[in-house]
This record gives C-alpha cells, sequence and structure tokens, in this order.
C-alpha cells in the first residue's frame, strides 16, 4: 500500500475486540481523518441524505461533503460531533428508509473516500468501497472471553449483560452485512488482513498494521 498518495482503510470489528480504539489509535498515527458507524448514521440522519438527494447536492454545489468534512472532522483529529446548529441539517424533511439510510451511507463513504485518505470503521466499508484504488480492509477479532471482560470494563456490565449484547450485536452485523452485501462479515476473504488480537495491546496491534500496509505484503489493493 502506498501511504505517501490517497489511500483508504477499512476496519470491521466484533464489538469487545477494542477495533474501534485500534482503528482510532492507527488514524493518528497515519495523520488521517477517522469515521466511525456512529459519524456516518448521523451525517444521513441529520441532513435526511438520501441517494437521490445527495446527487442534487452534487450538482448544486460540487464540494458540499468537502464543506462536511472540515465542520465535523478536522484533520488529523478523529471524528467529531455534528453540531444543531449547522446550516444544512434544516434543509431536508424527507422521509427515508432502512434501506434509503444504508444506499445514502455508501455514496457518503464513497464520497468520503475520494476526498482524502482516511480510515472508516464499520457501515460494511470492504463491501461499499469495493474496487476503489489503494484501500486495504482489515477485519479485527478477539476470543469472546477477552471480548466480555473489556465489555463489562467498559460499558459497566455485569458478565451475564455483556456476554448477552456480545451475541445481540454480532446477530444484528451479521444480518445487516448479509442483507446488504450478499456476503459473511466472517469470510476472510473479504478482506487484506484478518487479526486475532487477544493476545496483543492495542498498540501492538496498530504496529502490526502499519508493518503490513507499510511492506511489501504482495497483495493486490485494487479490489
Amino acid at each position: 500500500m502506498d501511504t505517501s498518495g490517497k489511500f483508504v482503510i477499512t476496519v470491521s470489528r466484533q464489538l469487545g475486540s477494542g477495533g474501534h480504539t485500534i482503528a482510532q489509535k492507527l488514524s493518528e498515527r497515519l495523520g488521517v481523518r477517522f469515521f466511525d458507524k456512529e459519524l456516518i448514521q448521523r451525517l444521513s440522519h441529520q441532513f435526511k441524505l438520501t441517494p437521490e438527494r445527495i446527487e442534487s447536492l452534487k450538482g448544486e454545489k460540487k464540494l458540499w461533503l468537502s464543506d462536511f468534512l472540515h465542520l465535523v472532522v478536522p484533520a488529523p483529529t478523529p471524528g467529531g460531533f455534528i453540531g444543531e446548529e449547522n446550516p444544512y441539517g434544516k434543509e431536508f424533511n424527507t422521509k427515508i428508509t432502512t434501506d434509503d439510510i444504508y444506499l445514502a451511507e455508501t455514496e457518503i463513504l464513497r464520497e468520503i473516500a475520494d476526498e482524502g485518505s482516511c480510515i472508516i470503521t464499520g457501515r460494511s466499508g470492504f463491501f461499499a468501497l469495493k474496487g476503489h484504488p489503494n484501500k486495504v480492509d482489515i477485519f479485527i477479532t478477539a476470543p469472546k472471553e477477552k471480548r466480555i471482560e473489556r465489555v463489562m470494563r467498559k460499558q459497566g456490565l455485569s458478565r451475564k449483560l455483556a456476554e448477552e449484547l456480545i451475541d445481540k450485536v454480532d446477530v444484528q452485523r451479521e444480518n445487516y452485512v448479509k442483507r446488504y452485501t450478499g456476503t459473511s462479515r466472517y469470510d476472510s476473504r473479504n478482506y487484506h488482513l484478518t487479526m486475532n488480537v487477544g493476545g496483543l495491546s492495542e498498540d501492538q496491534a496498530v504496529e502490526l498494521i502499519l508493518d503490513f500496509i507499510g511492506g511489501d505484503s504482495g497483495y493486490d489493493t485494487e479490489m
């Protein structure tokens, strides 16, 4: 992967694996913008952006997304909050379905990837950005016991509730990916790198990813 030019890294991860934090730390090390699923959801919900409305906006003002990004995610700091007073947020009142949201988010992801180098977590980025040049897709997992312990610690839950939450989110995410991509999120063929980080610290995982994308990995990122 050539990190001297524009590049995109997508990070899919299991709840409790630490993948979100690893992706965020990676963005800080590389000095690029970080986008998580919450930010993409807020974009589509806050601005009521259906694919049709996105195309309309792109026609009205070519740099519409660039303005958004500079407002909510100044490079290279991690993702921020879309303010309620943003003037764009009051313009649309279109009712949108879950399918509309997925399509809008896919269009937003593509625009974000075209805007500049970035790291994106969630939202089936590995599929939405399929074919994007100079892209690496990563999947991060960890043993279930480690995931339970992390969720207990991070969210202050009992072991029973943490395990129930993990099982619920695993099913929801798998169903989401299957519904909209026709593949399983656990299929390693969807990624350039799959990592079990159970025995690694977050910083160690970041170093391994940096070694992978910076070395002669021998893979073709033109997917």
